[in-house]
This record gives C-alpha cells, sequence and structure tokens, in this order.
C-alpha cells in the first residue's frame, strides 16, 4: 500500500467543492475481491467484487455528496449536492437516472457533507427517515452543526417539503466532517470528522432534538492499517450495526465487528481495505439493498457511478 505524500495530504485537506478534481491511484484489479481480506462471521458479502460501472453521475448532481438506499423504494438511493447548491435531495437510481427531486424548505443550509437513512425515532420499528448532514467546516469556526430531518416520501415524485433542523456542538472545538452514519436498530446518529491525522473521530449524537442544541459524545478514533490512509469523506453503516464503509479520496475500507452490539464495539474491530474504483473527488458510498454491497459516486458530473457486489 502507498502512503499519501505530505503535498497531497496538504491539498485534500483543503477540498471543498471547488477544488480540482482528484483521481485515486488505485484501479480495479480483474479479481478485485481476490486482492482483499474475507469478512467472516458477518452477514453480507464474504468477498466483494470487482467495481463494475452502473453509469454516471447526473447533471443535477454536479457536486455529488452523498448517498443512501432508501428504506421504501426498491433501486432507489438518495443523493445531494455539496455546499452553495439549492437545498434539494435527488431520487436515484444506479445508473444515474434522476426518478424525483426534492426541494427543501424550513432551513438554510451552509455545508450538506452525507445523507443517511434510519428510523424516525430510537427504535428499530420507526417509520424511515431522510437526515441530511451540515456539518461541513473547512476552517472549523463553526459554533453548531445541524442535522436535517424528513421523513421519507411513501412516493417517488417531486415535491416541496419541510426539514427539521436538529443542532449540535462537539465537545472540545469544531471539527470538519463528511461522514454521517445511522443504526438502523436504534436510530442512533454519529458523525465521523474528516481529519488528516486518522481515518476521522467518531462523534455519537444522541439526544437530539428539534429546537434543542445537544452536546456530541465522542466514542474513538479510526485508523486504517499502519495509517497509511486518512481523511474519510463519505460513511455508511451496515443494517445489521457490524460493518461500516468509509470512502476517502484514494480507497474503500470496511470496519469490521462481528456481533457488535453498539457504535462503540463496531468502531474496535478491523478495519480492512475493500475494493475501490478510479474516481474524481471521490466523496460518496452507500451500501445497496440486501447487504450485497455498495455504490460509489463522485463529486463531478460525468464521473462513472460504481457498484460493487459479492464475489
Amino acid at each position: 500500500m502507498r502512503r499519501l505524500a505530505p503535498v497531497l495530504l496538504a491539498g485534500l485537506w483543503c477540498a471543498c467543492s471547488s477544488s480540482k478534481p482528484v483521481t485515486s491511484p488505485q484501479e480495479s484489479a480483474p479479481d478485485a475481491g481476490g486482492l482483499f481480506a474475507p469478512a467472516t462471521g458477518l452477514p453480507g458479502c464474504r468477498l466483494y467484487g470487482e467495481p463494475r460501472q452502473t453509469g454516471t453521475v447526473p447533471p443535477e448532481l454536479g457536486e455529488l455528496s452523498g448517498l443512501a438506499a432508501s428504506a421504501r423504494h426498491p433501486g432507489i438511493f438518495w443523493a445531494h449536492n455539496d455546499s452553495d447548491n439549492a437545498f434539494r435531495v435527488f431520487a436515484m437510481e444506479d445508473s444515474g437516472k434522476i426518478r424525483a427531486t426534492l426541494t427543501l424548505t424550513g432551513s438554510t443550509p451552509r455545508d450538506i457533507e452525507d445523507i443517511a437513512v434510519g428510523p424516525c425515532e430510537p427504535r428499530a420499528e420507526a417509520p424511515p427517515c431522510i437526515y441530511l448532514a451540515d456539518i461541513g467546516d473547512n476552517f472549523q469556526r463553526r459554533d453548531q452543526a445541524r442535522i436535517y430531518r424528513l421523513p421519507e416520501p411513501e412516493q417517488i415524485v417531486d415535491a416541496t417539503l419541510p426539514v427539521e433542523a436538529l443542532a449540535f456542538t462537539y465537545p472540545d472545538a469544531p471539527h470538519n466532517a463528511e461522514s454521517l452514519i445511522i443504526d438502523a436498530r436504534t436510530g442512533r446518529l454519529a458523525v465521523i470528522t474528516k481529519t488528516p491525522e486518522s481515518l476521522g473521530d467518531v462523534y455519537a449524537l444522541d439526544g437530539l432534538s428539534p429546537g434543542e442544541r445537544v452536546k456530541a459524545r465522542k466514542l474513538g478514533t479510526l485508523h486504517a492499517p499502519q495509517d497509511v490512509d486518512r481523511l474519510t469523506t463519505g460513511a455508511d453503516l451496515n443494517a445489521s450495526g457490524e460493518r461500516l464503509l468509509l470512502r476517502t479520496y484514494t480507497r474503500v475500507w470496511e470496519v469490521r465487528r462481528p456481533k457488535a452490539q453498539s457504535l462503540e464495539e463496531l468502531i474496535t474491530g478491523e478495519v480492512a481495505e475493500v475494493p475501490g474504483a478510479s474516481q474524481a473527488q471521490s466523496e460518496a458510498i452507500a451500501f445497496t439493498p440486501g447487504d450485497r454491497g455498495y455504490l460509489l459516486g463522485s463529486e463531478f458530473a460525468g464521473q462513472p457511478l460504481y457498484r460493487t457486489e459479492c464475489r
């Protein structure tokens, strides 16, 4: 594995929506699944196969920053743009076809960086909500960050919908972050910071409520083996709570902990590299329904969308 050069790290640390494309040096191998450690004792793929292009990022998502599989609509991924764009969420197929546009009201975001779908309430049986993470803070100056919540629509049609704003602060100092995850078993939310020191610090967002501002709680820090990679730009938590995908500019990692009962347990598990694909400004990742793989997106229109399935 290659180490990121200091100059490259510095450039990536400052990356934002106006950055030039950053292309991964990692190319998919003819049999990508055979190059990576198998996952044993876990639901889902034991080995992932070679990423396969399914389409391209559509013009509407020229600054695609987050992806999340729909809980209600098979084959649909919710997607959004980075900062300085209209407050909208798109229902997209893995081909890049846009099926519907949700125009959102009720708040003015600053820098939405990721999206997740999970229970609207802290119980697995609750109806699904879409969560948008307004957590980007390149200069680490924000006095608070926010999560926006809205019920996942029952129909895939264009609509204008209100959001609830859920505010939080960090317990130490402001942080830049681009990753949001939700535990489907409990509805518990967490963010993962974007830092040049590691794959990120994990902060739980317990007790979020409209009109309140809660304090995040640090659960721990994620590290790649030998610290060969840093700067997590996107993440997704498996429905089982036993697998966590992390996207960086150059690789894809999976945190694995069989029978993990909580985020605290999961983040102490193995961190293993899994197949990635060469994309400019790699910032989006989402597990596919049924735990059979994941979708990779890029922040530039026309870039390939890649789907990785079980080997």
